[in-house]
């Protein structure tokens, strides 16, 4: 027999049980789907966690590692090890080689959320993913002293809307702190989705944060003393200090030298980190989940390839006579080992095209999802080396999964299938 007819002999074969054999095919290509799909969503997170903030030249903040920089800065985790003087951010703000900047102060929060202040160019030239801007789903950015804008998990979880009434804690997280009850915020503005600290941050100006602290002292109210919201504005609210800042630059080419030039900044210690090089080192420590999930995906193809060994051994004591009228009509224990080889691929490769169209229709529904919900891009491309090196390591299996029970077959004698049994 030639090898194509070995081919189709073994495609019509395998049509004959086209029940059994395409439940796990299914499973296999639902198998090369979730180990594609983890791989392509571990890229797009690792993209994405690198774009938590993009369009920002250099993050500045106290002395401190890179790590906890970023990590109080952008994802609101941790404390500052100190703030950044009024003055020394206004001397950094007029160099000639930065374009733009903005200050943020942390510190407050709401229920568990937390609470940055912020100037109007948070809004015009923050921005995340692949340079997208911050968009209001409703509202507008604050105005008024008291106007506060939130994002969109903050308005989900605490089921709140344009008009809201709240009030700020002193201090962070979920614990108990001292409430800034007397000057309650409004909410002026709701964000729309980003995936990003911001869908989980309450923005308010830095007038603001100076306001609801007129009247305290090193944590705590002074008692006896209350300046009410309607009289905030005779005062100077100029913050003294606040706990970061993110700049751009005019030119990317001068980076490293602000970078040297706040580095070694005479009137205070502080830190200029750029995001990428600094989250890129984040991702070292919180990127360990996703080796463990390619693992988990790989024996998920491992079991669903031993399912198609076990199909294909189980059928063997049906096919013996199949299989000894092959060899009396002059086929050679090698084209029966080539036929149950050729049955074995035919059915893995046509999993990994199943998987790989599924794959694809289901990222095309889910990307305007994932952008929303989890500020993940989910983009169509070619396949990529490492998930075409995947694929060749699931059709290789498959290759080897194939040679056990087509090895059987070739040692079935003729006698065996031709036998009556009793």
């Amino acid at each position: 027999m030639n090898l194509k007819y070995l081919l189709t002999l073994a495609i019509h074969s395998a049509w004959n049980r086209k029940l059994t054999l395409g439940m796990t095919m299914m499973a296999v290509a639902l198998s090369v789907m979730l180990l594609v799909g983890v791989e392509r969503l571990r890229e797009q997170i690792h993209q994405g966690f690198g774009l938590s903030i993009s369009g920002t030249d250099l993050v500045i903040g106290a002395r401190t590692s890179p790590v906890q920089l970023m990590l109080y800065a952008v994802f609101r985790v941790g404390e500052p090890t100190n703030n950044i003087s009024w003055a020394s951010f206004e001397r950094l703000q007029q160099n000639p080689m930065v374009a733009w900047s903005i200050p943020i102060s942390l510190g407050d929060s709401h229920r568990g959320f937390a609470v940055l202040g912020t100037n109007q160019d948070y809004f015009t030239h923050y921005h995340y993913g692949d340079r997208l801007a911050l968009k209001f789903a409703e509202g507008k950015p604050f105005y008024q002293v008291f106007d506060t804008v939130i994002g969109s998990e903050v308005a989900k979880k605490l089921g709140y809307s344009l008009g809201s009434h709240i009030t700020l804690s002193h201090g962070t997280g979920l614990g108990h702190h001292a409430d800034h009850a007397d000057k309650p915020f409004i909410v002026s503005g709701i964000l729309k989705p980003t995936g990003t600290p911001v869908d989980h941050t309450l923005h308010v100006s830095l007038e603001a944060l100076s306001a609801i602290h007129l009247d305290w002292v090193g944590g705590t109210q002074l008692p006896g003393f209350h300046i009410p919201p309607e009289y905030v504005q005779k005062f100077d609210l100029q913050p003294k200090e606040i706990t970061a800042a993110f700049i751009g630059l005019k030119s990317r080419a001068a980076v490293f030298r602000m970078q040297r030039l706040i580095n070694d900044f005479k009137d205070e210690p502080l830190l200029a980190t750029m995001p990428g090089v600094a989250l890129e080192q984040l991702w070292q420590v919180v990127g360990v989940a996703e080796k463990s999930l390619m693992a988990v995906s790989a024996i998920v193809v491992v079991v669903s390839l031993t399912g198609l060994v076990a199909i294909m051994i189980s059928g063997l004591n049906e096919r013996r006579r199949e299989l000894a009228i092959l060899r009396a009509v002059g086929a050679q224990p090698r084209e029966i080992l080539l036929l149950l080889l050729y049955e074995g691929m035919f059915v893995t490769l046509l999993s990994i095209v199943t998987g790989l169209t599924a794959l694809t229709l289901a990222s095309l529904l889910a990307a305007p999802l994932m952008q929303a919900h989890f500020g993940i891009t989910m983009t169509l491309h070619w396949l990529s080396a490492e998930e075409l090196q995947l694929l060749a390591i699931i059709a290789l299996v498959g290759l080897f999964a194939s040679l056990f029970p087509a090895y059987m077959a070739y040692r079935l004698s003729l006698a065996d299938g031709l036998t009556p049994r009793l």
